[in-house]
């Protein structure tokens, strides 16, 4: 399950910087994440970082992008060694 950015949003700026996937980015009006990117930091942390800091609470589950802990892991896995391979020297 991906999480997402709800127009509570005030775009405080802390949940950006707090997202090891950089699945979070400035949207038209408020802040966005990428379903594609977002584990709910599975591989990295034992809670989402961006929800530990939202200090509006804006940042649910997002019901358009359900996906079990394995298939979190098996993204997160998927991210890290795409990220391996861009930076491989050519």
């Amino acid at each position: 399950m991906a999480l997402m950015i709800t127009s509570e949003c005030i775009n405080c700026d802390v949940c950006e910087p707090e997202c090891p996937n950089q699945a979070i980015s400035m949207g038209d009006e408020f802040y966005v994440i990428d379903p594609a990117r977002c584990t709910e930091c599975v591989g990295h942390f034992n809670e989402p970082q961006c929800v530990q800091v939202c200090p509006v609470e804006c940042i649910p589950i997002n019901p358009w992008h359900t996906e079990t802990r394995e298939q979190l892991q098996a993204k997160y896995e998927q991210l890290q060694a795409a990220a391996a391979a861009a930076d491989k020297p050519a």
